[in-house]
C-alpha cells in the first residue's frame, strides 16, 4: 500500500501528531509541497486533484474527508494521490477558522443569524460528536439515545457550516488550484532540464558528477 508505515505507530503517538506533526507543522507543509511535485502525471490532474482535497476540507463532513476528495478528482479527472495530500489544508489549526467563517456566511444566505463566536462553535461542535457517539453507543447498551441536542446542532451549526462551507470551498479549491499549475510545471520542467543535462554528460564521457534532480 502507498500510504503503510513500515512500523506503525502507537495509537497515542498517532492522536499527538493529529494536533503537532513531528517536525512542526512547516516540514509538515514543505513535505506534502514535495510529494505534490514529484507526482508522475501533467501539473493540470494534480492541481485538479489539489482542488478537490481542498475543497472537500472546508465542509463539516469530518471523517469523509478522504473518500469526499477521492470521489471529486475521479470525478473532474483529478490525480488522486494529489488530493488525498491536499486534505492536508484541514486540520485542528485551519478547521477553527473554516468552520467560523462558513457558519457565519452559512447564515448570511439562509438570512439567519448567530451570536456564537468562534470558541462556542468549536465547541459546540466537540460537545455534538460526544452526543453522536454516546448515542450510537446506547444503541447497544441499555442507556437512551437523546437526539435534542443533535437537532438544535444541526440547524445552527452544521446546517448552515455545510451551505457556507461550499462557496468557501470552492473559491479556495479554484485558487490552489490555478497556484499549484506552475509550481508543478516549472518543478518538472526543471527536473527534465536536468535530466538531459546528465545524459548529454554521460554521452559525452563527462565525469564530473551531475547535479541532483530535485
Amino acid at each position: 500500500m502507498v500510504f503503510k508505515r513500515r512500523n506503525p505507530r502507537p495509537w497515542h503517538v498517532a492522536l499527538s501528531e493529529t494536533v503537532y506533526p513531528r517536525g512542526g507543522w512547516w516540514r509538515a507543509v514543505m513535505y506534502v509541497v514535495h510529494r505534490l511535485r514529484r507526482l508522475p502525471d501533467p501539473p493540470h490532474r494534480i492541481g485538479r486533484g489539489v482542488a478537490a482535497g481542498v475543497f472537500i476540507s472546508f465542509t463539516p463532513l469530518f471523517g469523509f474527508h478522504l473518500i469526499g476528495a477521492t470521489l471529486i478528482a475521479w470525478a473532474i479527472r483529478g490525480n488522486i494521490v494529489a488530493a488525498i495530500l491536499a486534505t492536508f489544508v484541514g486540520n485542528p489549526v485551519t478547521y477553527p477558522v473554516f468552520a467560523y467563517a462558513s457558519v457565519l456566511l452559512g447564515h448570511w444566505l439562509m438570512g439567519t443569524h448567530t451570536g456564537l463566536g468562534m470558541a462556542e462553535i468549536v465547541d459546540t461542535f466537540k460537545l455534538a460528536s460526544i452526543e453522536f457517539w454516546d448515542n450510537i453507543k446506547a444503541i447497544f447498551t441499555p442507556a437512551h439515545t437523546r437526539w435534542g441536542g443533535m437537532k438544535s446542532f444541526f440547524d445552527a451549526l452544521f446546517l448552515p457550516d455545510l451551505i457556507g462551507s461550499i462557496p468557501l470551498g470552492i473559491i479556495a479549491a479554484v485558487g490552489s488550484h490555478y497556484l499549484t499549475l506552475p509550481l508543478v510545471d516549472a518543478y518538472k520542467k526543471r527536473r527534465s532540464r536536468k535530466l538531459r543535462e546528465r545524459v548529454e554528460r554521460l554521452r559525452g564521457g563527462d565525469d564530473t558528477p551531475p547535479d541532483g534532480l530535485g
